[in-house]
């Protein structure tokens, strides 16, 4: 049965409709705070991180009310990537981590992603328990009065969490030399990322890192590749680097101005990694990982299996087949070896370790090529559009057509009034013809 608030990335809306407003964030706090709560009898404890949304400031205190309500202490962080937050409630030893997010959404957009105690997303099963503790009509998750729980703000979240990565690193780790392109999105790594490559001796050149409430992912980031492309032209750096509003993907540029997606740079670790005899299994990508993706690890004799799209479910198949590398070709990459989720900065780290020794990101980062590849999204008031006879009847017609010269995936976006088309073969005319058809029975 479909969530009636999870997505496939936490919960998520525009703000001061549906489910995001503040009246839905109390109880989004006090029904999660009365999951974990139960789940531990000693401390109670949740820490909080956000992006730089503007609606932030409304909706973190009506999540805090909620866990406090409940009798749950809580620690804010402020703005923080989203992988830090994991981090952090893992070495904390919290109950439970949330952050306020909508990752690499519009401002207008906000949303959560819980974390167990672990750093782990919640599974399908404890989302749904948390639903329902959500729509309890009872009182009992209110707390007596004298058991509220009491708030605290920490102003070294960053500190901490650059601590946590620089620790996966050798000690003698410099980036002496590097000259570095990085976009923040004006997202939540717009202090640490800066922070941490100039900490390490790289000379930095930051862009999207003047947040104001209402310019996340706005024409940069992530999302925005063009942007890092003409920073790495101007600047002549050795490499571009560009985070989304929460930090959990990453997209890079070499120095010829080349994008770099998430399955060149996962294809770059897999091979650095089987040399090192640091991987592990093999390789999670997705239904949306290209195909030459797949073709080079078969070449390398490096597993590959494809989850569900959503990092995750990339996590949850790397956990079942205990793989240790996984992730998306949009830039949500897990290094199950250091991390429980997507973490921009430490999969930029990663390679960063390969390329400081005068290696250059055009010869690094551009290991195999790619089947060529069409994405197009479409908005669509209702998503549920896929699901009609006419636009069902179009994609069965184009995946015939395809046979086995490519593939054709439809899918609903789990985060945004959008239908995700992605259509990949060696016959260019045949990815038009089919993209034609799909777009005009969803139009």
């Amino acid at each position: 049965m479909k969530n009636k608030y999870f997505g496939t990335d936490g919960i998520r809306g525009t703000v001061n409709q549906g489910n995001i407003n503040g009246e839905k964030f109390f109880k989004f706090g006090l029904a999660s705070g009365t999951y974990f709560k139960n789940q531990k009898k000693n401390k109670q404890i949740a820490i909080i991180a956000k992006d730089t949304r503007l609606s932030g400031y409304t909706l973190e205190p009506a999540l805090v009310s909620g866990l406090v309500s409940g009798g749950m202490n809580v620690f804010t962080l402020g703005p923080l990537p989203t992988n830090g937050l994991a981090m952090l409630t893992k070495a904390m030893k919290a109950n439970m981590g949330i952050m306020i997010t909508a990752s690499h959404n519009p401002y207008f957009d906000n949303g959560l992603k819980l974390f167990g105690p672990d750093g782990m997303k919640l599974s399908d099963n404890i989302e749904k328990k948390i639903e329902i503790l959500i729509d309890a009509k009872n009182k009992k998750q209110l707390t007596n009065p004298k058991l509220l729980g009491r708030v605290k703000r920490l102003e070294d979240g960053n500190e901490r969490y650059i601590k946590i990565l620089k620790s996966n690193f050798p000690k003698n780790f410099r980036l002496n030399g590097l000259k570095i392109v990085l976009d923040c999105a004006n997202g939540a790594s717009y202090k640490a990322a800066p922070k941490l490559l100039k900490e390490l001796g790289a000379k930095v050149t930051s862009i999207g890192i003047k947040p104001n409430g209402l310019n996340i992912n706005d024409k940069c980031g992530s999302t925005f590749p063009s942007r890092i492309k003409q920073a790495v032209k101007k600047y002549k750096a050795h490499v571009g680097i560009a985070f989304d509003g929460d930090a959990d993907r990453i997209i890079m540029c070499d120095e010829k101005g080349k994008i770099i997606n998430g399955d060149q740079i996962i294809a770059m670790l897999a091979k650095r990694w089987k040399l090192k005899k640091i991987l592990k299994g093999g390789v999670v990508g997705t239904l949306m990982s290209n195909y030459g993706l797949e073709k080079f690890l078969k070449n390398e004799k490096i597993k590959f299996v494809r989850s569900n799209v959503g990092d995750r479910y990339v996590k949850e198949k790397m956990k079942k087949l205990n793989f240790n590398l996984g992730g998306e070709q949009s830039g949500h990459i897990i290094l199950g070896k250091f991390a429980t989720t997507g973490d921009g900065l430490l999969v930029a780290l990663e390679v960063l370790f390969s390329l400081r020794k005068n290696k250059k990101a055009s010869k690094l980062l551009n290991i195999f090529t790619p089947l060529p590849q069409i994405l197009e999204n479409i908005t669509v008031r209702n998503k549920n559009i896929v699901d009609t006879p006419r636009c069902k009847k179009a994609i069965k017609i184009a995946t015939s057509d395809m046979g086995s010269n490519g593939r054709v995936l439809v899918r609903k976006s789990g985060t945004e009034p959008k239908i995700r088309i992605m259509i990949e073969s060696n016959n260019k005319k045949l990815i038009l013809k089919c993209l034609k058809r799909i777009k005009k029975s969803i139009k």
